[in-house]
């Protein structure tokens, strides 16, 4: 990497032409699936996580980071490349796994932009004698790509070959969550968001989830304690995130904030304030581009995500998400929010909020929609519970999040929030047009008919699991 290539970093990060002098810094990606705040540093007193609070106090929690997408692989493709999946044809959920389809000419993941500037590139998978866990190496992205994405999936590798960029995926908050060996969280202290209805399922369901994210906190406090132990933790700048939202009933797979909103912290010894918060708006493919920043790659123009670390970066006035194909549901909702509003555009309101797809009807890996189901038909929900059966949508939905953080009451036909309304509606037809967003075109029959024949067999074989 040239000295106009770390100069240009420097000045990105606003610490002056000295940094140029500086070696580059390690990068980690630590990355969760499927959870929200649910943390003690966020202000979860049910959560056991002292290995994240400790993180947090060391670094700088967010605490408005987004996915752009309420569903792994999506997210994850527009993770990997910095650009939106809806930009790049990756909108689909389980799209592109069997038709060969590559990236678009002048789109590259992170891992080619980094490789030429002498970074190792690394996707964990095994660790070193005497960690008691591997992990999955979890790509998912809605795209191939030719030749081996990652240069090792081994730690050992790491310290010989700084500098490096690596990812360690965590899967412990993904469905199906298991109960904790010990002190598990007791169902009766579970605080439930007012969408799900106070019911001894859900609040067990939610206490297995915590006791989930406890077992995520251990492993994390592992890989932190790795990174002292092989004297790395100075030089490294450690970003532990979400890939997605929580898979509760109106979180994963749907537009609204807990299905997008992700737990982003941040430690890089001695560059980023310990003991701060931050709650400026952050999308995930802000952490590429500050990724490739730290780096001192030149960003390409292309790129759409933008550098959020450092004093003369200017903020995010706009955040913007995408939902579409889910496996055999289809949908599209595009949604935009600022620092208060969040508008919601449903370009099939004719659907219903809920579409059930089979991935998630055993109850055995998810026992809420049976549950929620039922207790609709009962009458045992009460009206912020039962809008998620509501056989239609209103194209276009406001909510106030700073009054209303769980989207319960809709502002869009109110007088006094036009304004808002209009506003944000501009801003997502700009964004549409400016990001070429493909989700207005049909997608290919014979391409969707291949996928879900895949899709088909991979849930032939949960069910045949779960019936076991």
């Amino acid at each position: 990497m040239s000295r106009l290539g770390l100069l240009l970093a420097a000045v990105a990060f606003g610490d002056g032409p000295a940094a140029a002098d500086q070696p580059r810094p390690n990068i980690l990606w630590i990355i969760a699936e499927d959870i929200g705040l649910d943390l003690g540093c966020y202000g979860e007193p049910v959560a056991r996580t002292p290995n994240l609070d400790r993180l947090a106090r060391e670094g700088r929690l967010y605490r408005n980071a987004y996915s752009t997408a309420p569903v792994c692989s999506a997210a994850r493709s527009a993770l990997i490349t910095g650009m939106y999946q809806t930009a790049i044809g990756a909108h689909h959920h389980r799209s592109h796994r069997a038709d060969g389809r590559r990236l678009p000419p002048g789109v590259q993941t992170i891992m080619d932009r980094l490789r030429p500037a002498g970074y190792c590139t690394a996707n964990i998978r095994h660790f070193p004698a005497g960690v008691p866990f591997k992990c999955g190496g979890k790509t998912d992205w809605n795209f191939e790509v030719d030749g081996k994405p990652f240069d090792t999936d081994r730690w050992g590798e790491l310290k010989e070959r700084q500098p490096f960029f690596a990812q360690v995926n965590f899967f412990e908050t993904h469905r199906v969550y298991e109960p904790a060996e010990r002190d598990r969280t007791d169902p009766a202290d579970v605080r439930l968001p007012p969408y799900l209805p106070d019911h001894p399922v859900v609040r067990e369901d939610w206490a297995r989830y915590l006791d989930s994210v406890g077992t995520l906190d251990r492993k994390t406090g592992t890989v932190l304690e790795l990174l002292e132990k092989e004297g790395l933790a100075e030089n490294t700048a450690v970003f532990w995130f979400g890939d997605n939202g929580r898979d509760d009933f109106r979180g994963k797979f749907y537009a609204y904030e807990q299905g997008c909103q992700v737990p982003l912290i941040i430690r890089w010894p001695g560059r980023v304030p310990a003991h701060s918060v931050s709650e400026e708006l952050v999308s995930l493919i802000d952490v590429t581009a500050t990724t490739l920043a730290l780096a001192g790659v030149p960003l390409p123009g292309n790129l759409h995500g933008q550098p959020f670390l450092g004093p003369r970066v200017p903020p995010r006035e706009y955040l913007f998400t995408a939902r579409d194909r889910i496996d055999e549901t289809l949908d599209r909702v595009r949604t935009v929010r600022d620092k208060r509003f969040k508008y919601i555009r449903n370009f099939e309101p004719w659907r219903p909020r809920y579409q059930s797809f089979r991935y998630i009807e055993f109850e055995a890996y998810n026992p809420l929609p049976a549950l929620m189901r039922r207790l609709h038909a009962e009458g045992g929900l009460d009206a912020a519970q039962a809008r998620m059966f509501a056989p239609s949508r209103p194209p276009e939905e406001l909510y106030d999040l700073e009054n209303d953080p769980f989207e319960l009451h809709d502002l869009a036909d109110l007088p006094e929030h036009r304004g808002a309304l209009e506003r944000l509606r501009a801003e997502l037809d700009r964004w549409i047009q400016e990001t070429a967003d493909q989700g207005a075109i049909p997608e290919d029959t014979a391409v969707r008919a291949l996928e879900l024949r895949s899709y088909e067999d991979a849930v032939r074989k949960l069910e045949e699991r779960w019936k076991q």
